[in-house]
């Protein structure tokens, strides 16, 4: 990773984000809070932004929370890092589950919950899932009175393929870029009803006390001042922490552990931190250059029937899964891709091959445009050769431990959604399930906090120890921004991801995970050498910020690995091999003047239905796709 110039953050990018806003977004952009400018006794200036409620995250849970609150009649502000509708939903492009039966009419949402089920390994939170699953028809219908273009059947009905782990065809799809199009809809929905946003802002703490949140401190990317944001409900969605690790799927400025490590330090309980999703086929060879190392491919290309072959031509997933072959759950493929590897059957730049040359090419161009053009800008034509993939970091399903009725978290006042949470994937995430979260989850907790609202959050004042807590934290960025030591932020996140991706990857043991935290605290002593250049516009600072919320999460992932003595869904200790009964417990994280606590909590049963569901044992049957 390199940094980019240290003395703003690009003055071009920055009239393109301009121009974009006025002319995509009709001026709401400029709707931005009650804002007052303040300054400290010291002369400190800074910003003031008062909210009924604050969202911190633009992405689909973000948007989906936002919608919720609106149509309550309500005026939140969503804010997020990047440019509005900049986000990491855009980067799910296979699809969104719902039982539709489009194709596959025995389905149902209690299948869709079984198979969520056992993907997780019943470590997930039973209500949530089958919340999600039973509200996901309705929504998909939502998204398409909204506008978003979803594949048809040649009778008109919306389009399904299968998914890794799924027993039937009930993956919704825009093309292979189903995120991108579904962003856009709820953008666009966000934007009929003038909700109003804030970009290119950066959280660095929440207000609270420990048991109430009263808002959050930040700052402007672009000008680097002070934000202090007033507000007696914040809702996280602000995405997991996947590019903790050295290859993984997402960009390296973004999915840092912000949600996860606000919490943590704000009061409330994260769970499952050790559950980290390795996604089959991410992008891996010299051919494609460093700038896409990791990138995702997606789920999608197996869906349409790509397969998988090592270096010697043999069609590996023969072996490990006969009946599901490509299809299988992702932490079942992605450990075979591993087996192959380490068994001298992968490819020279320790990959293997996904090959769909096999499929007609007009239909691999129809149904995967964005992969064709992808790969075609880089020589490679994958209508008539194979692509080199390895596994890559893409999904945490750990995160902030909530009540999925309400989206409350132990804070009062503190609501999190989305991949900011832990819950609905339990050990494993089925593919196509992470937007269906979103937008299920994400409409049924704008409509609690909608509920929670009263008239004395429209315009809450500021007290003295609020205004100093912020305050506090606006030295602390100022101080950071000018240290002027001898080691970078962009170096010791990258020496991080190594250590996550060498002690707690794919495969893990307790000799690693200890030698792990152990090189942590080293990396963190470290800490107190840092350099950073240009200011507090600059990249470098906002990889200064990023590596101390890496820090926090990374402690806590490598307590929780530690701590979990068995193997479970995409969590595999080769020195512990066996899913243990009594180990169907989730582990809850907290904060105290210690460091960290980690206890157990049993896992609560699913409903009758689901049960049922369950007993009768359907599976996805690959060979339907032959």
């Amino acid at each position: 990773m390199t940094e980019s110039p240290a003395d703003d953050r690009r003055p071009a990018e920055n009239a393109r984000r301009e121009s974009a806003a006025a002319a995509d977004l009709g001026g709401v952009a400029n709707r931005i809070g009650r804002t007052n400018r303040s300054a400290s006794s010291d002369g400190l200036e800074y910003d003031v932004v008062r909210t009924p409620v604050l969202v911190v995250g633009a992405g689909a849970a973000g948007a989906r929370v936002a919608i919720s609150l609106a149509e309550s009649g309500l005026e939140p502000l969503v804010i997020g890092k990047r440019d509005h509708g900049d986000a990491h939903t855009t980067w799910a492009a296979g699809g969104i589950n719902a039982a539709l039966g489009s194709l596959d009419d025995e389905d149902d949402w209690t299948i869709h919950a079984a198979d969520t089920l056992n993907e997780g390994h019943h470590l997930n939170d039973s209500e949530a899932v089958e919340l999600t699953a039973r509200e996901m028809p309705d929504r998909i219908r939502e998204l398409e009175e909204w506008g978003m273009p979803f594949d048809r059947t040649d009778d008109g009905a919306i389009n399904q393929r299968y998914f890794g782990a799924q027993s039937y065809r009930r993956t919704c799809f825009v093309g292979d870029r189903t995120g991108e199009a579904m962003l856009e809809t709820l953008i666009g929905r966000a934007r009929d009803l003038e909700i109003p946003y804030r970009e290119n802002v950066m959280v660095t703490r929440l207000l609270s006390d420990g048991r109430r949140v009263f808002g959050a401190a930040g700052f402007d990317m672009e000008t680097g001042r002070g934000l202090l944001f007033r507000s007696n409900h914040v809702v996280l969605a602000a995405g997991g922490f996947s590019a903790l690790y050295d290859r993984h799927s997402s960009r390296d400025d973004e999915n840092n552990g912000d949600a996860q490590a606000l919490a943590l330090e704000a009061g409330a309980r994260l769970m499952d931190l050790e559950f980290v999703q390795f996604h089959p086929t991410g992008m891996v060879g010299e051919r494609y250059g460093e700038e896409w190392d990791g990138r995702l491919v997606t789920e999608a290309v197996r869906g349409e029937g790509g397969r998988l072959y090592n270096s010697e031509s043999e069609r590996f997933m023969e072996r490990y899964s006969p009946d599901q072959m490509e299809l299988d759950a992702r932490d079942v493929v992605a450990r075979a891709i591993g087996k192959e590897i380490d068994a001298g059957r992968g490819t020279e730049n320790g990959g293997v091959y996904l090959d769909i040359s096999h499929r007609d090419a007009d239909y691999v161009r129809e149904r995967l445009p964005r992969m064709v053009e992808r790969f075609a800008s880089l020589g490679v034509d994958i209508t008539a050769e194979p692509i080199e993939v390895a596994p890559t970091a893409h999904y945490t399903m750990g995160g902030v431990d909530i009540d999925f009725r309400t989206g409350e978290t132990n804070v009062d006042g503190l609501y999190a959604v989305g991949e900011a949470v832990a819950g609905v994937h339990g050990a494993n995430r089925l593919g196509g399930n992470s937007l269906a979260e979103t937008v299920a989850i994400g409409k049924l907790v704008g409509e609690h906090v909608a509920t929670a609202v009263d008239g004395s959050d429209a315009e809450p004042a500021v007290t003295d120890e609020q205004r100093a807590l912020a305050e506090r934290e606006f030295r602390s960025l100022a101080s950071l921004a000018d240290a002027d030591g001898e080691v970078t932020p962009t170096t010791l996140l990258e020496e991080l991801r190594e250590l996550l991706w060498d002690r707690a990857g794919i495969l893990r043991d307790e000799a690693g995970l200890r030698a792990g935290l152990e090189e942590l605290e080293a990396l963190r002593d470290r800490t107190g050498d840092l350099r950073v250049e240009g200011g507090l516009t600059s990249r470098s600072f906002e990889f200064a910020v990023d590596l101390s919320v890496s820090l926090t999460v990374a402690e806590a992932m490598l307590r929780t690995a530690l701590a979990r003595t068995e193997s479970r869904g995409a969590h595999h200790r080769t020195d512990y091999p066996e899913t243990d009964p009594d180990w169907r417990v989730n582990l809850l994280v907290s904060a105290d003047e210690g460091g960290l606590e980690i206890d157990r909590r049993g896992v609560a049963e699913p409903s009758d239905p689901v049960r049922e569901a369950l007993a009768e044992g359907y599976e996805l049957d690959y060979h339907h796709l032959e």
